[in-house]
């Protein structure tokens, strides 16, 4: 590795800027889910309301990128396709997260370097979620 393939900081969850801006992403990401009418399959999955999502998503992403283990202390590990597997999660589902958590990255300002890196974990982790196959 080169050192200019190596992070400004010393992990994602510095990089974005710690909690505050974690909370600002997942706040921006279910805002979206709720106005954009190309993400309203992903926002049926949801239920009426997206507090307890958004804490979750908020706690799990903030562990996730190098910061404090809210979610793991809370509820334990995470296990995220056992936890998904109630949901239809196809190619479209998968598609419409991923746009939605770009939207949101962009619109936040999350480094541009953060964001493709970010994008790609995130691509490899929701299509590891698809429990059907369109």
């Amino acid at each position: 590795m080169d050192i200019e393939d190596k992070p400004p900081f010393e992990n994602p969850f510095e990089w974005i800027g710690g909690e505050p801006r974690v909370r600002a992403l997942v706040d921006r990401f279910y805002d979206l889910m709720d106005l954009e009418p190309s993400y309203q399959e992903l926002r049926a999955a949801h239920g009426s309301t997206l507090n307890d999502a958004r804490d979750k998503l908020c706690w799990f992403l903030t562990g996730w990128l190098g910061g404090p283990e809210h979610y793991t202390e809370r509820f334990g590990h995470p296990r995220l396709r056992m936890r998904h597997m109630p949901f239809t999660i196809g190619v479209l589902e998968r598609d419409q997260w991923l746009a939605c958590m770009d939207q949101a990255m962009q619109e936040t300002q999350v480094d541009p370097v953060l964001r493709e890196r970010l994008n790609g974990s995130f691509f490899k982790t929701a299509d590891w979620m698809r429990n059907r196959g369109a």
